[in-house]
């Protein structure tokens, strides 16, 4: 295993080679050349134009040839390499020489410290949607997969197809359109990750008094318990029927929050549609799914009212604001992910449920739930390993997307602005980190497949 490792380790210095080349290249034969977007968009006569064409001509060394200006670069990262003079000659080789990622054209910042800013950003996005996305898929998959044909494998396989339908820009529209709109309910905060006053805020919640927070904490445990204890009632018709009442009454709660005059057809509708949802909630005989969504409805309600009969000033702190400010992003981030993976991971259990091993362990004696989680799920994180392999990728590309529509100032906003700015220090610092990134990801997928099949090996 040390061996592979090691191998693997090697292999990705001409893997990161041939990324950042292809990138290179493709800026360097872009019309215009490397930094004309910066150039052009000054209104300058064209002595002055010239003059700052020379600027960074001489600074960058853009007038050198594409293949000098790339080896170039290389030598700056690169920890080993050739040492410069002032002039650009080279002056000595040195076996550490430390790391130049080069200087922004737009920012006149170095890129390394640009992207030292960036990146914890983009990671706490991806970091709070892995857990999301596999601990959803995984519940859903393996049940989906126990109960095949029943109606929860039918109604979730609906669903996870509408949901994986549904492009990120629109769902990223869509709830800042509903959610965070005067218009509409602002419950949440439509960009950025935190309000200007939450700077000065202490880190976590300040109350007005013991009085606020025994309120807060009891409407808090009664809305959650109440819920838990009717998504537990095994009798389905009374279940539904509460459950449908309470939909129809926060529908009508919804459209009585909505600013201005509400048309009767809103209210019908909201209700209709909230309903409609908690009936299909408190339908499934999936007992986990309907606690836990009803349980998490319950826990929201209860905090919601308690906040509103608090008389005290309340103080959400930097913390509840950082969340606050993270909700709508991460579910944006994850849905899709969830989605499919949810998919993936039914396929998987479905498989090896009907598999030879599976059966002789039925036939030893051994419970079902054994050969399920012990036997059966154990096989199936084979594939669920290799998609984790592509999702640290895939959710750095969609983070592109969803911190541009809600103005987040993460790795993947950067990344527009440098490819539209054709920065290229910055293009291809971003490239280098994300292609690490990436390869970092594709070998903890391959560690893992030996920790969860023995019979891997890589000796």
């Amino acid at each position: 295993m040390h061996t592979y490792i090691l191998r693997r380790l090697l292999l990705m210095i001409p893997t990161l080679l041939g990324i950042t080349l292809v990138v290179f290249t493709i800026m360097a034969a872009a019309p215009g050349g490397i930094g004309q977007t910066l150039v052009g968009a000054q209104n300058l006569d064209p002595e002055a134009k010239r003059a700052l064409e020379e600027y960074y001509n001489r600074i960058y060394g853009l007038d050198d040839p594409a293949p000098v200006q790339y080896l170039r670069w290389l030598n700056n990262v690169s920890p080993i390499g050739f040492e410069l003079d002032s002039e650009g000659n080279i002056s000595s080789f040195s076996l550490w020489k430390g790391s130049d990622f080069g200087k922004s054209f737009l920012y006149s910042r170095p890129a390394l410290d640009l992207i030292a800013e960036r990146v914890p950003i983009t990671l706490l996005l991806n970091v709070l949607s892995i857990p999301l996305i596999y601990l959803v898929a995984i519940t859903i998959g393996v049940r989906a997969a126990t109960q095949r044909g029943s109606s929860f494998d039918v109604g979730s396989g609906i669903s996870l197809l509408g949901l994986w339908s549904v492009p990120t820009m629109l769902a990223g529209v869509l709830m800042i359109g509903f959610f965070a709109n005067d218009d509409a309910w602002r419950w949440f905060p439509a960009s950025g990750l935190s309000a200007r006053e939450a700077q000065d805020m202490p880190f976590l919640p300040h109350f007005g008094g013991v009085g606020d927070i025994g309120v807060l904490f009891l409407l808090t445990v009664l809305g959650t318990g109440l819920a838990v204890w009717v998504a537990g009632w095994e009798q389905r018709l009374w279940r539904v029927a509460i459950t449908a009442l309470a939909g129809a009454m926060l529908g009508a709660l919804m459209a009585n929050a909505l600013p201005g005059e509400t048309h009767w057809f809103t209210w019908l509708f909201l209700m209709v549609l909230v309903a409609a949802l908690a009936t299909g909630i408190a339908w499934t005989e999936y007992r986990a799914l309907r606690v836990v969504t009803l349980g998490i409805v319950g826990l929201g309600l209860g905090m919601a009212t308690g906040a509103q009969l608090m008389d005290g000033p309340f103080v959400r702190g930097f913390l509840l604001d950082r969340l606050w400010h993270l909700a709508l992003p991460v579910l944006v981030l994850s849905y899709g992910g969830f989605a499919f993976l949810a998919k993936l991971t039914r396929t998987a259990v479905l498989e090896n449920l009907l598999a030879d091993f599976a059966r002789t362990a039925r036939a030893k004696g051994v419970p079902e739930h054994d050969v399920l989680w012990k036997h059966v799920f154990r096989n199936s994180l084979l594939p669920l390993i290799t998609i984790s392999a592509t999702l640290l990728p895939a959710l750095l590309a969609g983070s592109v997307i969803v911190e541009s529509i809600f103005s987040i100032e993460g790795m993947g906003k950067l990344a527009i602005e440098a490819v539209k700015g054709r920065d290229r220090e910055l293009v291809l610092s971003i490239t280098l980190i994300s292609g690490i990134l990436t390869l970092v990801g594709y070998l903890i997928a391959d560690i893992l497949y030996a920790i969860a099949d023995p019979r891997v090996s890589y000796d």
